[in-house]
């Protein structure tokens, strides 16, 4: 591996949801069957009792005209419908804040592709799909990130900036490429070049070092399970050992989720991160898929799909 509204770095720049109803299902249950000799006051302070080891007071506990417990207001099992709807968040696409990187820089551009095409350009091309596919569907908040300068201090600003702000996410686009070892020589439109037909696919990435490591891991298995959904395989060289220094644990057989712990872009970001490597622009099949709208609109759709998923799962476990 060799590693619009654009953030441009300057060189010199640095289950718990029905466990929650279960709660107020409870609470709601005890109110109807209190004998009607137990005071209104009584009734409320053994809700907020039980309301308050969550962090969260009642919102919709009416105090009763009488001593009578009135079913009245509540709906068909007895619960009031709208506390329920209290207890969580829905995902608000306007306010999920997602940083797409782009991989690499124009002056330290990661692969060529077997067309002399450097990977900057597809992750550049990429990032961009991606982001105007996620504000189609409401994600006001998703900004594409390049950075300028050489590669590791582009890494170190690349953190920095997604840092600064405060993102819900970061995906870091790339595409892949392979060891100089696997490289073969061949001749492009009247210039030398190299390929390697042997690997393709895509692969996902993350550092078991990240701050949130369990909810980056999250998110890399909800977007390999779109890839697969979407009929792509993924890079499965990666846990080989003739990979050399380039193997990495498989943390999902099934989908291609692998670790790579020492990343910079991954492990030192303060919000959860994925690396994504689109797919192999080495393999001169494959190239040409990559450089097409089609393979485009399709990468950008199941990641679009991915964020809206894992939106929605990150405003359940907040309402825990």
């Amino acid at each position: 591996m060799k590693r619009s509204d654009s953030i441009r770095v300057p060189r010199g720049a640095l289950a718990g949801f029905w466990s929650r109803h279960s709660t107020m299902i409870a609470a709601m249950s005890a109110l109807v069957l209190l004998p009607i000799g137990v005071s209104d006051a009584g009734a409320r302070s053994h809700v907020s009792k039980s309301s308050s080891r969550h962090g969260k007071s009642p919102k919709h506990v009416a105090s009763p005209k009488s001593h009578h417990i009135r079913l009245a207001a509540l709906g068909p099992n007895g619960i009031d419908p709208s506390a329920l709807k209290s207890v969580a968040n829905p995902c608000d696409p306007s306010k999920f804040k997602i940083v797409l990187d782009v991989g690499h820089t124009a002056e330290s551009e990661g692969a060529i592709s077997a067309r002399n095409i450097a990977e900057f350009v597809f992750n550049l091309r990429l990032a961009k799909r991606i982001e105007e596919k996620l504000k189609g569907e409401g994600f006001a908040e998703a900004r594409v990130l390049v950075t300028e300068g050489k590669a590791r201090p582009s890494l170190f600003r690349r953190v920095a900036a997604a840092n600064r702000l405060h993102a819900d996410l970061l995906l870091s686009i790339h595409h892949d490429s392979v060891p100089d070892s696997f490289l073969e020589n061949w001749e492009f439109e009247g210039k030398k070049s190299h390929f390697s037909d042997r690997f393709g696919g895509y692969s996902v990435f993350v550092s078991r070092a990240n701050a949130d490591f369990r909810t980056s891991l999250l998110f890399a298995n909800l977007l390999a399970k779109e890839m697969r959904a979407l009929g792509l395989q993924y890079a499965q060289q990666y846990s080989q050992p003739v990979m050399g220094r380039y193997q990495h644990p498989l943390l999902n057989e099934e989908t291609g989720v692998y670790s790579y712990d020492k990343l910079i872009v991954l492990k030192s970001t303060q919000m959860p991160a994925v690396l994504l490597e689109a797919g192999s622009i080495i393999n001169r099949d494959e190239e040409l898929k990559m450089d097409s709208s089609e393979r485009q609109d399709l990468i950008s759709g199941g990641v679009t799909a991915a964020v809206k998923e894992f939106c929605e799962s990150r405003s359940v476990r907040m309402a825990r």
